[in-house]
């Protein structure tokens, strides 16, 4: 056994999001949306100790370690391995939060894994995905180690897909900086949907997600229109890059992001859209 391990967290970008319906009286909304990652990452290290979880973040405040989801994914496996051990978690942040992008997600995929790796992966993958599911809908897509996927119930349930080939991509964010919580963006698009109509059959085909052109042409994000909405900034944004003339270009899941494959400027992070499965934690 290794007493540390390093692991990648990559972003993630919605190619098309539909929601599709709200559950009675819980709140939450079935989404069918396809996921693709990209190279930009946030790094893990994970180092086994004596007990508990500690947290060190470089980048922006998280907030309480004890909400942080990468913490929870620790203690998670910890737990399901009998507490033999505990680990000091070293997070380097470069996804921005709140933005859109899956940071806080990838980060507790990443923590799983490497956990798992430092107790000699005990736990069985199916039950790391029932542990991901449980901590955030796109939790299991990060965890899953697929490129790309299609997703639908609260985005949990997974059909591995071939990732679209790389290209450049360049993520923006509004200046001055703009931050959405998501359950804010479900509740704009619910105040927009009293009595939300049960939506249209879309055939979504495999061959679709084979190049960018065909990307482009799969749909849209329904939380564009209430965001932008509450946010008049991103949608000049999205129209600045869209007049860019790219190849695709969407809000980031619920924001605030705007990403944009095949280029151009605002305040950007340079990045491409992976065509591999992100690697597994190695030794650090």
């Amino acid at each position: 056994m290794t007493d540390a391990v390093r692991v990648a967290a990559h972003a993630k970008l919605n190619l098309l999001l539909r929601i599709l319906a709200r559950e009675a009286p819980a709140g939450y909304h079935q989404i069918e949306t396809a996921f693709a990652l990209l190279e930009l990452t946030d790094e893990l290290v994970v180092t086994r100790t004596a007990t508990g979880v500690a947290l060190t973040v470089h980048g922006p405040d998280l907030g309480a370690p004890e909400q942080n989801l990468a913490v929870r994914a620790a203690r998670a496996v910890l737990e399901a391995t009998g507490h033999k051990f505990g680990v000091a978690l070293e997070l380097t942040k470069r996804i921005p939060v709140r933005s859109g992008l899956g940071g806080g997600s990838s980060d507790a995929a990443a923590a799983l894994h490497a956990v798992n790796a430092l107790a000699d992966n005990a736990v069985p993958r199916h039950e790391l995905l029932h542990f991901a599911t449980r901590l955030g809908a796109d939790v299991a897509f990060f965890a899953s180690g697929a490129p790309a996927a299609l997703a639908w119930g609260r985005g949990e349930r997974l059909f591995r897909l071939p990732a679209p080939p790389a290209a450049p991509a360049l993520v923006a964010l509004a200046l001055p900086p703009i931050a959405v919580a998501t359950p804010d963006a479900y509740g704009w698009w619910d105040e927009m949907h009293p009595e939300p109509a049960p939506r249209g059959p879309l055939l979504l085909d495999a061959d679709a997600f084979t190049g960018w052109g065909s990307v482009g042409r799969l749909g849209g994000n329904d939380f564009e229109l209430p965001v932008f909405g509450k946010h008049p900034p991103l949608r000049a944004l999205y129209e600045r890059l869209a007049g860019t003339h790219p190849y695709w270009v969407r809000l980031c899941g619920s924001g605030s992001a705007v990403a944009a494959v095949g280029e151009k400027h605002q305040r950007l992070i340079k990045t491409t859209t992976r065509a591999a499965a992100a690697p597994g934690p190695e030794p650090a």
